[in-house]
């Protein structure tokens, strides 16, 4: 499913975020990446999504080699990668229905077709009775629970998550914890990136475990190790 295949990735002047990182990560998987700040967690992942290219190296998603994709092919691999952020991202002043709704409006789908998918995600995280509400009148919980259900409106094949507990208390963070699990049982590959050891840990899947921009370890079932 996602194949890299000795990536590097070197800012100007000489800063190296990343330094021949190769692993495999197969269909339906779930992958938690961990580290400390600066390890290179996230321009791995930018790099996944197609946000940044590699210096060198390869990167093959579905047997599709994005490692230098165009700009015009990126919106079609990206409604097959759903990413969630730390931050949720949502529009304030749109309700939870539109704020789902829009991700779907801007590829240009039916009216009648928006309508039918968006209670569909709503329902798989827990929020069909919460679809008038707005950002302010949710929790931390549900706002990201909100985010998740938007990165999912177009069926993707892989979500990625960045640090998507990292703004939440230990009750809420157990909660996408619990949903990411539900999610994946689906058959979704899931790449977690995440600092957060609980997390990890209570997880019991698949670490990647970097360091300086390397792979220090990749344990079938493991725990975080820093």
């Amino acid at each position: 499913m996602i194949e890299l295949k000795s990536i590097s990735k070197t800012y100007p002047p000489d800063v190296v975020a990343l330094n021949n990182v190769s692993a495999h990560i197969e269909a339906g998987e779930f992958v938690s990446i961990v580290g400390r700040s600066g390890t290179g967690k996230t321009t791995l992942m930018k790099i996944m999504t197609a946000e940044e290219c590699p210096s060198s190296g390869e990167i093959v998603i579905g047997g599709w080699n994005i490692t230098r994709i165009s700009s015009g092919e990126k919106p079609v691999l990206r409604r097959q990668i759903g990413v969630v952020f730390q931050d949720f991202k949502l529009l304030p002043k749109k309700t939870v229905f539109e704020n789902v709704a829009f991700a779907l409006e801007v590829c240009g789908v039916a009216p009648d077709r928006i309508r039918a998918i968006v209670p569909q995600v709503l329902k798989i995280v827990g929020l069909e009775h919460k679809l008038d509400r707005f950002p302010r009148q949710l929790s931390g919980g549900e706002q990201q629970r909100v985010a998740i259900a938007r990165s999912l409106v177009h069926a993707p094949k892989i979500l990625i998550a960045d640090e998507p507990t990292g703004n939440l208390d230990a009750i809420h963070a157990q909660e996408i914890t619990d949903l990411l699990l539900k999610i994946n049982q689906f058959g979704t590959t899931l790449v977690l990136v995440t600092h957060n050891r609980e997390v990890v840990n209570r997880i019991r899947k698949r670490v990647i475990t970097m360091e300086h921009g390397t792979i220090v370890s990749d344990q079938k079932t493991g725990k975080y190790l820093l």
